[in-house]
């Protein structure tokens, strides 16, 4: 993926460098600008006056309320969306092809927000190594404190209290329903025993004196954004997650049983108000797992001389397969799973979105700034990722390729359109296995880092590939088969296609005009089968039957049956009407089969002379001058450079010579 020059940092004012410099810098300035938020600081009482008064419900939200209302503003541009399409903004830029995982997400925060018993439950995500899971809780992490610093984002806590208290939890009791009456909101939370003690010692019990300030999210700061990592399970400390006696407080307070004296510093502490991540979560003790749950259901925690702490935070779990399935294996798990959500984040099974994940990867690394990576090297890497992860096929009209394409969006020949929904539901755990992206980046990461190169096609990445399976220490030798096995199906079902079409594409610039003027005699001809009328030889002028030989020889280049001729027909008709009706014009992209079908025809047509040009025996003058065209075309519009094009072109000319 070639990079452009990295300008000199001495650019001259003017030049193409410092303007971009100067745009960086302004983009940086009004995104500050723009995310520069309105600190506040007061008592209580002004808390009451000024700020409350103006919305009231959105100082009230739970910990579910505010993740929900977060994603919904991550989404508000795109008005065009329905509202859970909307909430999935806050993903698209860094996780593809799993939208119906991030989809179970959202709804689980949708109903969260609503109330529902769903926001009792522990949110875990189940699913294989660089799925996305980590991802996606780091993501919904930097959502909350971007989101924190916006207006509608707006928190606000007791001055110093360490677990970042709502200001509203000091109404008394006693005092809610007058609160209800008088603003229009529930309050749910309860002091904690710091705040309690501090409101008697240092304010007297007088609450509008408390001290309140705007907070803002922040995971470095440990502020209502929490993460807890497990280390050796058998020396893992619950005072991790809810703290301990600080014994050099003792002697000052005098008291173990002080607020003063325990040391408020546990992960769930710091994730109140906002969002707790769990880490491998099945792999702690048991008791830490009691106590998450018993904070997700309860939003309280219990620990030694202290009353019961009201917390309210949403925890959000991952874990691998491996951990899970042992903790199935445990009776005693049972009623621990009960209080769990749990969404499998499954690899993705569309090579075009995995390519993008490729991209997203390579894009920020430093060893592929300067290496050009031919066109197919990503999508060709992802097809080959695809197929480990695919279970085989149970049908015999269903081979492997043509699934990956299903999975992919692309039109099949002999089945619906409903297809791929058929196949996700008769292997819902597809994905939870195969190559992970990592290993793929890898591989071409160390391609590019052995040989030093500055150019990669897509047969050197197979080759790289198959190198990184042959040298896997994990994998048995009839894995490792059946993987180099996927590679053939990649290289033979897709690049050999990829590729032949970019040299045709390539070598006649009138390619897309003569592939259209077939595309308008073939949509002739089958109208006037259908009605069964005659046509007008464009040539002759006579009258004529419809040029069925013609039919047959477009439609089987995409292997539409005999019998299955007439539905194809009418489909493509149907297609064209549609068009017509619209007032546009049927093109090669209104019917993406036929578009194939067409290319593939008018390559054969051509065969002879692309064999002709692309022959490096001998060539003439006139022929290396036509070889010079076709390498330019493919650098120039294709997406290759010299290296890439020249072994595009021997690569088909071997091809042609097989056929």
């Amino acid at each position: 993926m070639m990079q452009p020059d990295t300008p000199s940092r001495t650019t001259p004012e003017g030049e193409p460098g410092a303007s971009r410099h100067a745009a960086f810098v302004k983009s940086l300035g009004a995104y500050g600008r723009q995310h520069r938020a309105q600190a506040w600081e007061g008592t209580f009482a002004d808390f009451l006056t000024n700020v409350v008064p103006a919305n009231p419900a959105t100082l009230a939200r739970t910990s579910h309320q505010y993740v929900w209302d977060m994603l919904r503003w991550y989404g508000r541009a795109n008005d065009a969306a329905d509202e859970a399409a909307r909430a999935r903004g806050l993903f698209c830029r860094e996780l593809f092809g799993i939208d119906e995982p991030l989809g179970r997400v959202v709804e689980y925060f949708k109903a969260a927000a609503a109330g529902s018993d769903v926001g009792r439950r522990l949110l875990l995500l189940l699913g294989p190594p660089s799925g996305g899971k980590s991802t996606l809780a780091i993501l919904l992490k930097r959502g909350l404190e971007e989101y924190s610093r916006t207006d509608d984002g707006a928190l606000y806590a007791i001055k110093g209290s360490p677990m970042h208290e709502n200001p509203l939890n000091l109404v008394p009791a006693s005092l809610r329903a007058a609160f209800r009456e008088a603003y229009g909101v529930d309050i749910a939370g309860e002091l904690s025993p710091w705040a309690r003690e501090r409101l008697e010692r240092e304010y007297e019990g007088d609450y509008l004196r408390v001290p309140v300030q705007r907070v803002f999210l922040s995971e470095a700061l440990r502020v209502g954004i929490g993460t807890y990592a497990p280390h050796d399970p058998t020396t893992a400390d619950i005072a991790d997650l809810v703290g301990s006696v600080d014994l050099s407080k003792v002697a000052t307070v005098g008291d173990e049983g002080d607020p003063r004296a325990w040391s408020w510093s546990g992960a769930v502490y710091a994730a109140s108000r906002g969002m707790l991540e769990m880490i491998e979560i099945l792999k702690v003790k048991r008791e830490f797992l009691y106590l998450l749950l018993t904070l997700t259901q309860e939003k309280n925690v219990k620990v030694s001389r202290f009353p019961l702490i009201h917390l309210d935070e949403t925890i959000v779990a991952h874990t691998n397969l491996a951990e899970f399935h042992k903790f199935l294996q445990e009776k005693e798990n049972e009623a621990l799973l009960d209080r769990m959500v749990i969404i499998k984040v499954p690899y993705s099974l569309s090579y075009v979105e995995e390519a993008r994940i490729y991209q997203k990867l390579v894009s920020g690394a430093p060893a592929f700034r300067d290496v050009h990576l031919d066109p197919h090297v990503l999508p060709l890497a992802a097809v080959f990722a695809i197929l480990t992860r695919m279970t085989k096929p149970a049908r015999e009209t269903l081979d492997p390729s043509k699934k990956v394409r299903i999975y992919a969006g692309e039109t099949v020949e002999g089945f619906p359109e409903n297809e791929i929904l058929r196949l996700k539901a008769e292997a819902p755990d597809e994905g939870l296995a195969g190559v992970s992206p990592r290993f793929i980046v890898n591989s071409i990461s160390n391609a590019i880092t052995r040989s030093d190169v500055r150019s990669l096609t897509s047969m050197e990445v197979l080759l790289a590939l198959k190198d990184s399976i042959e040298s896997d220490a994990r994998m048995d030798a009839k894995q490792k088969k059946l993987w180099i096995d996927h590679l053939v199906t990649a290289r033979k079902d897709f690049y050999n296609r990829w590729v032949k079409e970019d040299v045709h594409r390539a070598m006649f610039a009138s390619f897309e005009a003569e592939a259209q003027q077939l595309l308008d005699k073939y949509v002739d001809e089958v109208e006037a089968s259908l009605d069964n009328r005659h046509v007008q030889d464009p040539i002759t002028g006579e009258q004529r039957p419809a040029d069925e030989r013609f039919l047959r020889s477009v439609e089987e280049k995409i292997k539409v049956s005999d019998s299955g001729k007439q539905s194809f027909r009418q489909e493509v008709v149907r297609k064209a009407m549609v068009a017509y009706k619209a007032g546009d014009k049927f093109r090669l992209s209104s019917h993406a089969r036929l578009r194939e079908a067409i290319e593939q025809y008018l390559f054969a047509e051509r065969r002879d002379v692309l064999r002709l040009v692309t022959s490096n025996a001998r060539p003439d003058e006139e022929a290396k001058n036509k070889i010079s065209a076709v390498q330019d075309r493919l650098i120039r519009e294709y997406g290759y450079d010299e290296h890439g094009a020249r072994e595009a072109l021997n690569y088909v000319t071997t091809l042609l010579a097989q056929e």
